[in-house]
This record gives C-alpha cells, structure tokens and sequence, in this order.
C-alpha cells in the first residue's frame, strides 16, 4: 500500500471541497454530458469491476439525465479496455473503470500499444477493498500456515488463478509468495468469475480475490477463504484472520479501482466527474451498498488519485521486477 493515507471520509469531504471550490469560480461545461456517457469494464463480466460499474452507472445516470453504459472489453490483461478509453473521443464521454493492473502493474507489459500513465488520467480513486486466499473445500489445508506448509513441501503444485496477468488476484498472490517464501503455478484467466469457477471445480486449487466475487460462493461453503489480505479483519468476513497474523507479518494488499479517462479530455470536464462521482459516493445509500459488497468508498482529488497512482506503482514495480515477472 501507498504511505498512510488519510481516512477515506475526510478524503472524500476534501474532494467534495475542492470541487465545490473549483465551480464557484469557473461554471461546468454546460454541453457535458449531451450524450450517453459509457463506463468500459475491461474485464468479463459478473467480478467485481463490473458489480461497481453497474452501481456507480445507476447513480450517476440520474444525475445527467443521460444513459450510463457499462461495457465490458476484456483481453490483454485489461489493457485491450483501458487503450479504447485512451483513444476514445477526448470529450469525457468514455470512462473506464481502471484497477492496479492498469494504472500501477503496467511494468509487467513493456510493449503495450499505448502508455497507461502518458494516455489515461484519473478522475478518482472510487473504493479499495479486501481480497481473501480461498481454496476450493476439498482443499487439504485449512488456514494460512498449512497452505503455506503444503507450498513448501510442493514447489510449484499448488495453482493459483487469477483475473489476468497484472490484476490485483495475480499482484496479490506474487506479493504473498514472496513475503512467505513459497513458489506457487500461477494460472492466469480472462477475468475473475472464469478463475472462480475452475476453483470451485477443482482444476485449480486456490485464488487472491476480491471478497464481492466470491462473499456467496464463501457463504454456500463452495469456497473455502483461509485468509483476508487487508492490514484489519474484514467486516464481511469477521472470523476469517488476516495473512498477516497466519504467519506472514507486515503482509499486505487490497484491490482498488478508480473511474479515469483519456489524458486528452479537458480540465472543467474532468473536474465536473470528479464532483459528481465524490457526490455519488458520499451518498449514505451508495455507502451503505458498498459496505454490502465490502467495498469502502475513497473518492477525493484528481491529485490525489495521481499522488496514489504514483505511489502504488513504485510498490507493484519493485515486486514486478523482485519476482523476475512477465506478462503470460
């Protein structure tokens, strides 16, 4: 994680204030938006990325009295989506709902047709949230230590799926077998329900993913979570302990996803999604969704979106380049 940022509801209220401040001097474009406005999901279907792009889509559509289109365009480890945002019309009617992978692991693909940082900005950082190691319940370990036991023993047996190369399921696991010195086979799938699914069945035996994919598939005792990867237990999973006090002190890691848009789209309309976004998720019936699904709402500046970015693919790079990885 980035150095100790500052609590997300006073992160929120002072993005809040910043725009507040922004429009008492300058009024918003009046012509935005004239059309309907299209979020990208560059994953398939059902995971998380698209859950939150279908709340923030039915919140935000009241709002400008135009359609909020989710799209999902999954491939090339959710790059294929965030290259048609970067090159679509520059007028802030195309947004995609961006992750690590995109914004902070893009080291993992030297050769992209297009340049994460340079081509896309942030308007907000929207939630983060908790990712759990599950395992498919016939699995023979049933916490952290014996998993972690069990991948010493077996160098390279035990598979790990996740949503593509770079997502916050791959980040999350390379994270984890660096810090308890174990060498999983990572498996990597065209987004995360695919990946859910072989684990249920078997053909993979464990997963990093993010808790609103897979909170029913835990409920219904088809997955078996051993550990959360955030620093505090999840509300959403309360009996579940956190990796860090299974066995692997100081570890780390939590899914975050932010709404950007072609680097091209001017200020005032960057900013005027900036406040409607922040406004969306102050919301007490959009947090208390969020809350549901154990999401937490960040929200906040476009500069701290880009403080944040910077500071998480510092941590992402180091971890690409310790690990020796290459996008799969």
């Amino acid at each position: 994680m980035p150095p100790r940022k500052p609590g997300r509801l006073t992160v929120l209220k002072a993005g809040l204030a910043a725009c507040i401040l922004a429009f008492s001097g300058a009024a918003a474009p009046q012509a935005f938006p004239d059309k309907p406005v299209h979020m990208v999901v560059p994953f398939t279907p059902a995971g998380s990325t698209s859950i939150l792009a279908r709340l923030l889509a039915q919140y935000l559509a009241p709002r400008y009295s135009q359609p909020v289109i989710v799209e999902n365009k999954p491939g090339a480890g959710a790059h294929l989506g965030a290259e048609y945002v970067a090159k679509a019309a520059p007028d802030g009617h195309t947004l995609l709902l961006g992750t690590i992978g995109i914004h902070a692991a893009h080291a993992l693909y030297p050769k992209l047709p297009y340049d994460p940082a340079k081509d896309l900005q942030p308007v907000l950082i929207a939630v983060d949230l908790p990712l759990a190691l599950v395992v498919n319940p016939s699995f023979p370990a049933k916490t952290v230590q014996e998993f972690i036991a069990l991948a010493k023993a077996k160098p390279g047996e035990i598979n790990f799926g996740s949503a593509g190369s770079g997502s916050s399921t791959h980040m999350t696991g390379e994270l984890f077998q660096l810090m308890a010195q174990v060498k999983l086979t990572h498996i990597p799938y065209k987004g995360s329900m695919p990946a859910v699914q072989d684990v249920m069945g078997g053909q993979t035996q464990a997963m990093f993913e993010q808790l609103p994919t897979i909170l029913p598939q835990i409920n219904s005792g088809r997955l078996r979570p051993l550990g959360v990867t955030s620093k505090t237990r999840a509300p959403a999973l309360p009996n579940v302990p956190t990796i860090a006090e299974s066995g692997v002190p100081g570890y780390e890691s939590t899914a975050w996803f932010t709404v950007a848009t072609s680097a091209k789209v001017p200020a005032p309309i960057v900013q005027k999604l900036n406040a409607d976004l922040n406004a969306v998720l102050a919301s007490p019936e959009v947090q208390a969704k969020l809350k549901d699904l154990g999401m937490s709402a960040v929200g906040g500046t476009t500069d701290y979106a880009a403080r944040f970015f910077a500071s998480e693919t510092e941590k992402w790079t180091r971890v690409i380049k310790t690990a020796n990885l290459k996008a799969e």
